[in-house]
Order: C-alpha cells, then sequence, then structure tokens
C-alpha cells in the first residue's frame, strides 16, 4: 500500500461546464482557474486565481475568504472544493488516496482504514456473498488477509495458494480471501478456505433470488 495521502500540489487549472444557467458565484467556482489541496479531516487549502490562499472547512460550511467570512455568502471557494470532492479530484473528508493493494489504480480510503486498502471494484467486506468462478460455489466472506497467493500455505496439502491447481490461472500476489461455503452456514463447524481475491466475485441479490428459488416446472 503506498499512502499518498500529501501528495505535491498540481497546477491551477480551470473546470468549465455551460455555465450560463449558473449564478455568478457558481460559474466563478467552475471556471476560475484553481488549485485544491486536502488538509486533513475536512479542511481543504484553495489557492486562488487572484494568488491568495484560503482555508475550506467543508463540514462546518466555512472558507476563510471575506466573501464568506464578512458577507456569509457561499463563496466560490466553498463551490470549487465541493466540485473538485464529487469529480473525484480530490478525496472527500476523512479518506486518503491510497493505491489499490489489489490492482494498484490510485484509489480514495477511509483514514481509519486497515490493511488492506482497496477500491471500491476489488473491495470485498466480511459478509459479502461471493461467487467462485471456477466451481459457481457461493461462498460468503470472512476475511480479506493482507497475505498473498504465494505466501498462505492450504492446510493439508502442503501447497501455496498460488501452487493449487485450480490455482493455476491467477495471479500469484493476488491477495488472499478466507471464504466460508454458502451451504456449510447451519453447520456447527465451519470451515475457512482461502482464494485468490480474483477468483470470487460478487454475487448481486437477483442471482442469488434466482438460484435460491427453483423454476416453476408449470409454465410453458
Amino acid at each position: 500500500m503506498v499512502d499518498s495521502q500529501h501528495p505535491a500540489p498540481t497546477g491551477k487549472t480551470a473546470l468549465a461546464p455551460d455555465v450560463r444557467r449558473l449564478d455568478e458565484r457558481a460559474a466563478r467556482a467552475w471556471t476560475e482557474r484553481m488549485a485544491v489541496r486536502p488538509l486533513g479531516d475536512s479542511r481543504y487549502a484553495v489557492d486562488s486565481q487572484s494568488g491568495a490562499t484560503y482555508v475550506v472547512d467543508v463540514a462546518a460550511g466555512t472558507c476563510t475568504c471575506p466573501d464568506h467570512a464578512i458577507r456569509g455568502e457561499r463563496c466560490k471557494h466553498l463551490r470549487r472544493v465541493g466540485i473538485e470532492i464529487t469529480t473525484r479530484r480530490v478525496p472527500p473528508p476523512g479518506h486518503h488516496r491510497a493505491s489499490c493493494a489489489a490492482c494498484g489504480i490510485e484509489t480514495f480510503v477511509p483514514g481509519d482504514e486497515s490493511p488492506p486498502q482497496l477500491c471500491p471494484a476489488c473491495r470485498l467486506e466480511p459478509g459479502d456473498v461471493v461467487r467462485d468462478r471456477e466451481s459457481d460455489d457461493r461462498l460468503v466472506v470472512a476475511r480479506v488477509t493482507d497475505r498473498r497467493a504465494h505466501e498462505v500455505v492450504v492446510e493439508g496439502v502442503e501447497e501455496t495458494v498460488a501452487d493449487y491447481d485450480t490455482n493455476a490461472g491467477y495471479p500469484r500476489d493476488d491477495l488472499v480471501v478466507e471464504a466460508v461455503y454458502l451451504s456449510d452456514l447451519g453447520r456447527e463447524s465451519r470451515r475457512r478456505y482461502s482464494f485468490p481475491l480474483s477468483r470470487l466475485g460478487r454475487v448481486d441479490d437477483t442471482a442469488m433470488v434466482q438460484r435460491s428459488v427453483p423454476p416453476d416446472r408449470s409454465l410453458p
């Protein structure tokens, strides 16, 4: 995991949609050249086009600029921070930039999230129902570990998860996910099995209903 909580500031840029229907402050928030830098918690520094730097607190809804501090207006700096959070140019409050431990892309993760830190596309949570891409079996995620498939030895087989026959087609450095077969949930003893993360796919509610409800044979 590479944490880039305090990246080097980028150059000032303009973000310009069709601003003809926006009020003056909203239009300036989109079109003026500004740079937004997260300061931690819900605070952001905004380097304005004029050369001044102001501090916006998203949670408090405040800005140190005169337009907000003196006139009490929702200034262009507050609006610009909102735009950059929405367009994922800067992390939302309580989050920081990080590289996904599974696929490596840059993502935003909660500041208090324990490793491994994953992007939304790779994230699995304990309790999620997943499908084994090899057998089509359904399982329930017990834990996403921070260990790699080539590091974890399968109990009773004395081979790593990466070397196990049915895992040959998956990356050797995949994170290992511990999961329980859905059919075992009602049993007193629930054995956990280790899988490469990319071998497991999320199952949506519709798929679960279709799988659990048998087809009506009386229908033509």
